[in-house]
């Protein structure tokens, strides 16, 4: 039996890591400033979670899958990043799921808190690091801008609402599938600022003009990763080799 599992563990795992080298690699759409690119990776990265709920399968298929597809795209000086950054991305997206289904009898506080912490974080780091005078790049023009604290202040609340609205409006299931995909993105997000600013060499301003385009690249990702997951699995596709109770 435990040989079983191991050898469709394998083959899922190859079949998925070329789902998501191809998902990455099927459209990119190159963002000057960073030498960076929008793609719809997270779609399958996102499915591979959702379908396995296999912290291992997930975590291999995103990180090697989507870094093969930076090596053949030509962004090489991403690829070690992408590695990591999407590997955690997938292991995350998993683990926290399995964790709200597992404390699920308490998924009003823990949405609640996490609610909080993350308005919380959004308006730290934006008062801290992006707020005063700060330089917005659009392709080869640079514009001065001030941006007040009270911005990120109103963004985090904002961001706190929406949080709570998407956790309590849908079925509890789906609430805890969306959540815990929308952390694994912010992952992603910072991850690669991150990178940029730190291995790359980026100023953060340059770097910062990415993070909507992966924003964008996450949230596509929960739209469309989520229903065809769904829809996979009461076709019968779904492995679940976690935690997840349908």
């Amino acid at each position: 039996m435990e040989r079983r599992v191991f050898i469709a563990r394998a083959v899922y795992t190859a079949v998925f890591t070329a789902l998501v080298f191809v998902a990455t690699a099927m459209i990119a759409i190159e963002t000057p400033a960073t030498k960076g690119f929008f793609n719809f990776g997270e779609t399958m990265v996102y499915t591979t979670a959702l379908l396995t709920m296999d912290p291992i399968v997930a975590a291999f298929a995103g990180g090697v899958g989507s870094m093969l597809a930076d090596v053949y795209l030509g962004y090489g000086h991403y690829a070690p990043g992408t590695l990591v950054i999407k590997g955690i991305e997938g292991l995350l997206a998993v683990t926290l799921i399995n964790f709200f289904i597992k404390f699920r009898k308490y998924w009003s506080q823990l949405l609640a808190i996490m609610a909080i912490l993350l308005g919380a974080t959004i308006v730290v780091i934006g008062t801290v690091l992006y707020s005063g005078e700060t330089i917005l790049y659009l392709g080869n023009n640079e514009i001065i801008i001030n941006i007040d604290p009270i911005y990120w202040v109103i963004l985090g609340i904002i961001v706190t609402v929406i949080v709570l609205v998407i956790g309590f409006k849908y079925e509890e299931l789906v609430g805890i599938k969306i959540i815990g995909l929308m952390i694994a993105g912010l992952e992603m997000v910072f991850g690669y600022f991150l990178y940029q600013v730190f291995i790359l060499g980026y100023q953060p301003p340059v770097a910062a003009t990415e993070l909507p385009v992966n924003i964008g690249q996450a949230l596509i990702g929960i739209t469309i990763g989520l229903p065809l997951s769904e829809t996979l699995r009461k076709m019968g596709v779904g492995i679940g080799f976690g935690s997840e109770k349908q």
